[in-house]
């Protein structure tokens, strides 16, 4: 009876080894083919080395070293500007849909992008986030587009426009950044004023527009007033200065001629010209200076001033007689 047991738990074992290797051959073959659908196409790598780019079909790969990737190619779309919420309406985000004008305004306006894979291998490999990249590149398009337009044309005549511009902006960025992803197209959903809050923001921001316009004309203004005065007080300046120059150069001729002169009658009678120089000296030192006339051994001295005022005096007698 213990013999039997024994044998049932070894047939047992090889019974489940069989099954276990069974099992794992059965994965191994399944596991070496894949399918592609008709909206995927299959990045096969190998050590991290991209090998092969499948479309739709059957394909075999080698178990345990190739590896599959799969990348939906169907057309995908994303709102820009807005949100859905659980109610299907939209919901604006203001960091995405509120833009400016080539005038000055504000416009809400929202964008619905489409697009879909281009380069699976691109895709997969050039960057974590492509979609993301691919939004914020749609953004920036869009508000170099809108920012050429006028308030009143985005509202109304010129969405067509708008968009068309926008979407060639964007594809010509997605292939200059190769994140494998093209756009299929970039439609306006609307376009209007901005709320309450924004209009009161913009207000602001045209008030201190205009404060600044008037700082500027007034310091223009006070320049072109005080330019001018400056300039002719420094004309003035610069005259008087010529003037001033001018005249002391003059002093300075006139005093050497002067100089030349004296020096050529000192130089023929010396004596001569020291005495007429001391009396000059002292006329222009002591103008009131009274001159008396003396040989040193007289008691009393008399003032020219009295024969001068005397005959002076007879002068005018004669004359009146």
């Amino acid at each position: 009876m213990k013999q039997k047991k024994q044998f049932d738990a070894a047939k047992f074992g090889r019974t489940s080894l069989f099954i276990v290797i069974g099992l794992f051959i059965l994965s191994v073959v399944f596991g070496s083919f894949y399918n592609v659908s008709e909206q995927e196409q299959a990045v096969v790598t190998q050590f991290g080395k991209v090998v092969a780019t499948n479309s739709a079909g059957l394909y075999f790969k080698i178990p345990f070293i190739q590896r599959v990737h799969k990348v939906d190619m169907t057309t995908h779309g994303i709102g820009i500007g807005y949100v859905l919420d659980g109610n299907g309406q939209n919901i604006t985000v203001d960091d995405e849909g509120i833009m400016i004008t080539s005038d000055f305004n504000f416009v809400d306006i929202d964008f619905y992008l489409e697009y879909k894979v281009s380069d699976p291998v691109a895709y997969i490999y050039n960057t974590d986030s492509p979609e993301v990249i691919m939004k914020n590149i749609a953004l920036a398009s869009i508000r170099s587009t809108v920012i050429d337009y006028p308030v009143d044309e985005v509202i109304t005549t010129a969405k067509g426009q708008i968009q068309a511009e926008a979407k060639e902006r964007l594809a010509t960025a997605l292939q200059d950044e190769n994140v494998g992803l093209t756009v299929v197209n970039l439609s306006v959903q609307d376009a209007e004023p901005p709320t309450d809050d924004i209009k009161q923001a913009f207000k602001a921001v045209e008030t201190a527009k205009q404060g600044k316009e008037t700082a500027v004309n007034n310091a223009k203004k006070y320049q072109s007033e005080q330019v001018p005065a400056a300039e002719a007080e420094a004309d003035r300046i610069v005259q008087n200065a010529e003037a001033q120059k001018a005249a002391r150069i003059a002093e300075a001729e006139g005093e050497t001629a002067k100089f030349n002169s004296i020096f050529e009658e000192y130089s023929k009678y010396p004596l001569i010209t020291k005495q007429r120089m001391f009396y000059e000296a002292m006329e222009n030192v002591l103008p009131d200076a009274k001159v008396i006339i003396t040989d040193g051994n007289t008691q009393q001295m008399l003032p020219l001033e009295s024969f001068s005022t005397g005959v002076a005096g007879g002068e005018s007698t004669t004359e009146g007689n």
